[in-house]
């Protein structure tokens, strides 16, 4: 076997292993090949699975039918169960013919091709077996991407119970700000990936919440303003808890500002206008609309009348035009209704709670 030592990729060629006990015939495989591919040889299929152990994974392996002790059939076929990745070709003679079509079908096999092979045909198999490669790679990686995105619905799913089970009064809200929020995402034009985002961090907005004590949250009577700034920390630490995620994926910093209001008088930073993100923008309002259309244990559902005569009102000073136009259309023109809330629904703070915020 050549290049025993076994480097990485050179100048990111694909690696790929030729195999036939005719010493001549590899080399002259090797001279047409060695500028296009990272070539390793071997003179038998012993020779090979060496190979295998000591330098794979290779892209391709192109095995002769016909060597001494183990043939082409068996070691492709060993190949395709120690290193399914790798992309396996068969060089076979004309009398052969039915073995390398019976290997083919078994799935040892992804071509076969007849000796003589001429050079070029070899060279864009080769080529061919390479791009099947990346495909299977490529698939791999999506059946990767989406067992990611389930487990991530399912951690999503389960933080956002974690905090609804703090607080009966804020069991379905965050469902419900989530699905009025992306109503208005669509409305507003947003992308798929925007409105998954926003999805995402309207699922998770109150999940600092795990921060407050659950007396804060479900006490009838007015609390300390020591209290009160305890619970407004709530958006900082649902930024900590998320901060650490992908940067163009702005789920934390949603969620961070989703209690800003357009003139500097929200929390936690007392951010104005242009500083807050969209997805924050809309969320506030969905939030807000939601809240006052909730129960709390220190006042009843103020009614959705209520909740969108406060974002007419406010509409600009403290809510984003846009995203307070596109809530008032759905609303009175487009027929969207919230989910009915029975007494112990969830509720976070409006501007009529008088600060109140849970």
């Amino acid at each position: 076997m050549t290049k025993p030592a076994c480097p990485g990729l050179e100048g990111g060629k694909e690696r790929v292993l030729l195999v036939d006990d005719d010493q001549n015939l590899l080399e002259s495989i090797r001279r047409l090949l060695k500028d296009e591919f990272e070539l390793f040889t071997a003179e038998s299929g012993q020779e090979a699975l060496g190979a295998l152990a000591a330098c794979g994974p290779f892209t391709v392996i192109v095995a002769d039918l016909k060597m001494p002790g183990m043939d082409g059939i068996e070691l492709l076929s060993r190949v395709s169960r120690s290193s399914p990745d790798t992309v396996r070709i068969l060089l076979t003679g004309h009398a052969d013919l039915q073995a390398a079509m019976d290997a083919a079908n078994l799935g040892a096999v992804y071509r076969f091709l007849t000796k003589p092979c001429p050079p070029e045909l070899l060279r864009l198999s080769i080529a061919a077996a390479c791009e099947h490669a990346q495909l299977l790679r490529d698939q791999r990686e999506l059946f990767a991407l989406k067992r990611c995105k389930v487990l991530l619905e399912g951690i999503v799913r389960g933080f956002s119970a974690l905090v609804e089970a703090r607080d009966v009064y804020l069991a379905g809200h965050q469902q419900r700000v989530t699905a009025l929020a992306l109503a208005m995402g669509q409305e507003l034009g947003l992308t798929g990936a925007e409105l998954e985002t926003l999805r995402i961090a309207g699922l998770l907005h109150d999940i600092g919440k795990v921060y407050v004590p659950a007396d804060f949250l479900n006490r009838p009577g007015i609390l300390r303003q020591e209290e009160l700034s305890v619970i407004q920390m709530h958006p900082e630490v649902g930024y900590d808890i998320l901060k650490h995620l992908d940067q163009d994926w702005p789920v934390a910093v949603i969620i961070r500002q989703h209690h800003e209001r357009m003139d500097g008088s929200g929390y936690p930073q007392g951010l104005m206008g242009g500083f807050i993100v969209q997805g924050a923008r809309i969320l506030a309002v969905a939030d807000v609309v939601d809240a006052m259309c909730s129960h709390r244990p220190y006042r009843p559902s103020l009614g959705i009348n209520a909740a969108l005569t406060e974002i007419e009102k406010n509409r600009g000073r403290l809510y984003d035009e846009r995203a307070a136009d596109a809530c008032l259309l759905l609303f009175r023109e487009r027929g969207y209704r919230l989910e009915e809330t029975a007494p112990g629904g969830g509720n976070v703070k409006t501007s009529l709670d008088k600060g109140r915020e849970t």
